[in-house]
């Protein structure tokens, strides 16, 4: 593993930021989760323009343009010496004062991690993951909304420490409403009657990379996809669920809250996989 921190390249163990760095102390800043296949970072300009995005968001000036930081993925990419892997591309407010306050932070932090990764084991993509609803909700549109990429995962942290509790591996985390926003670090698809519905950014998913593509492929295979309200009883009717994310690719569920999905089989699923597979063998 190797790490950029603000010019600087070490082994990721040795890399250093300051103790008082805001996005270590309040979590302030933002990230993205960029994959690379056969050496090369996957759908890297639609990362970046999210990161522009969630950065305005938070009222936090980027310290360098978008061609400029993916130059430095394409060098972290080079520098890991893999063909396939991930990239962690975090920009955090910068060292300042103790106090929430950004005013102190004359300057953001640059960091990129560069690492092999598996987020799930083989046999989840053959046999499915386990999911639970987390007693836990995403935040409201009127707090920091879900759709901003930021350090704060907390809700997510949470309702993973949940999941596992239960012996599940991922979990479902609905909105104030009730309504099924995404799980901790994906988002969800489900299918019905051939038909594929996934929650609305509106209800509280993030905006994925990986579901936008989904979305596109799938109805370029022909495919009904649908951005709807979902409830908890959706996902448990559902004839199949998938889940899909920059670290998992897209990975099917068996169970969901006690309940067995997929047991006629994952024709849908399997169809957005191989499909998904082609793109980025194509790229």
């Amino acid at each position: 593993m190797i790490a950029y921190v603000d010019g600087t390249w070490s082994p990721s163990a040795e890399a250093r930021i300051s103790v008082l760095d805001h996005g270590l102390l309040y979590g302030d800043g933002v990230f993205e989760g960029i994959r690379f296949y056969n050496g090369t970072a996957f759908l890297l300009d639609e990362h970046l323009a999210r990161l522009e995005t969630s950065a305005r968001a938070l009222a936090l000036t980027l310290p360098l343009d978008r061609p400029a930081l993916a130059a430095l993925c394409a060098e972290a990419v080079a520098r890991t010496g893999l063909d396939d892997g991930y990239l962690r591309l975090v920009v955090t407010r910068g060292t300042g004062a103790l106090g929430v306050s950004p005013h102190t932070c004359p300057r953001p932090t640059v960091i990129i991690v560069g690492a092999p990764l598996a987020l799930y084991p083989p046999e989840a993509y053959r046999d499915g993951l386990v999911v639970v609803t987390s007693s836990l909700r995403r935040a409201a549109p009127d707090a920091v909304p879900p759709q901003v990429k930021t350090l704060n995962y907390l809700t997510s942290v949470l309702a993973s420490i949940e999941a596992r509790r239960q012996g599940a591996h991922e979990a479902l985390v609905l909105n104030a409403q009730g309504q099924i926003a995404e799980c901790t670090a994906d988002n969800v698809f489900l299918v019905s009657r051939g038909v594929v519905r996934t929650p609305a950014v509106a209800h509280g998913a993030l905006a994925g990379i990986t579901r936008a593509l989904v979305v596109r492929l799938a109805a370029e295979a022909g495919l009904e996809v649908q951005e709807a309200l979902l409830t908890p009883a959706d996902a448990w009717t559902a004839d199949e669920i998938f889940l899909t994310g920059t670290g998992a690719e897209i990975v099917p569920v068996r169970e969901i809250d006690g309940r067995p999905v997929g047991v006629g089989g994952r024709p849908v699923t399997e169809r957005v996989a191989a499909a998904f597979r082609a793109y980025v063998a194509s790229r």
